[in-house]
């Protein structure tokens, strides 16, 4: 009997670190800023979960078609990129994750993803969650290898040596830094128990929406990388209301919707294409907080 994990599973999760962590027994990685996906491999099918536990098969009907190659009772965690001229588009892989399924196979057609697997959750039908990473990260690399594109696992180094040059060079094509893992490590669902070491405390985020009027938004509704939830910002001072205003004044207004706010709850919205993306910061007061530091057009 199968006891490899069934969805929705939830997901493992990393601390931010200020330094790049050196000691003895640990993994890097590099840190790809896109859509969080599990893939189940299940009987005659596929099922894509996104990090909130959305079932996201039909936006990603190109993934969905290269996971049926992986052999029955196989479970993948990793992350959906586009690549655009060279660098990861954090906008196009949020277009590809919001696409109703009648749109979404032209978009796979224009923005192809690709899946970037850093971890085996299940294999042949076993739970791999209590195993070492090392050992779940060797049966990875294994299953993947014969596959190719779009299926590939991330890179991965014990020298922090390397470690340091992936950091220094890789923002070039849109990475931002390292996830750090422990070679001992089980797989802790939900759990903070790996490291992540960013540039710097800032990230794009894909703007979804907006609350108060078009033409002076009170605050921005964003997605962040490696998340699929949308939350409302801080507000917005008022010369960069001003600023996203003349923007999103260009920008045909979508559906209404509600997004999570700080110290409030749900919040009602009027979405917007995801074609713009700003540069926030992300801190905590009494709650976590999303300051919006600028707008990056296009």
């Amino acid at each position: 009997m199968s006891t490899a994990p069934r969805p929705p599973v939830r997901v493992a999760l990393a601390e931010t670190v200020g330094t790049l962590p050196r000691e003895h027994g640990l993994a890097y990685e590099p840190k790809f800023d896109g859509h969080r996906m599990v893939v189940f491999r299940e009987g005659d099918g596929v099922v894509l979960q996104a990090r909130s536990g959305r079932i996201v098969t039909a936006a990603f009907p190109d993934l969905a078609d290269a996971a049926r190659r992986l052999p029955e009772g196989t479970v993948l965690d990793g992350e959906v990129v586009v690549w655009r001229e060279g660098r990861i588009d954090f906008a196009a892989v949020q277009g590809r994750a919001s696409a109703t399924p009648g749109r979404a196979p032209a978009l796979a057609r224009r923005l192809p993803a690709s899946y970037a697997a850093f971890d085996l959750l299940g294999a042949d039908g076993a739970d791999l969650r209590p195993l070492r990473y090392d050992r779940r990260r060797e049966r990875l690399v294994d299953l993947l290898a014969g596959l190719g594109p779009p299926l590939q696992a991330v890179p991965m180094t014990t020298d922090p040596e390397l470690a340091a040059t992936w950091y220094a060079t890789l923002p070039a094509i849109g990475v931002e830094g390292l996830v750090i893992k422990r070679l001992d490590q089980p797989y802790r669902a939900g759990g903070r128990a790996w490291r992540k070491y960013r540039h710097t405390d800032t990230k794009d985020a894909v703007v979804v929406g907006f609350t108060g009027a078009q033409e002076r938004p009170a605050a921005l509704v964003l997605v962040l990388p490696d998340d699929d939830v949308p939350l409302v910002s801080s507000p917005l001072p008022p010369a960069l209301r001003a600023r996203v205003g003349s923007v999103l004044r260009e920008l045909p207004p979508g559906e209404p919707g509600t997004a999570q706010a700080v110290g409030i709850g749900d919040v009602a919205y009027r979405s917007v294409p995801p074609e713009l993306t700003a540069e926030v910061a992300t801190g905590t007061t009494r709650h976590a907080v999303t300051t919006v530091l600028r707008l990056k057009t296009p």
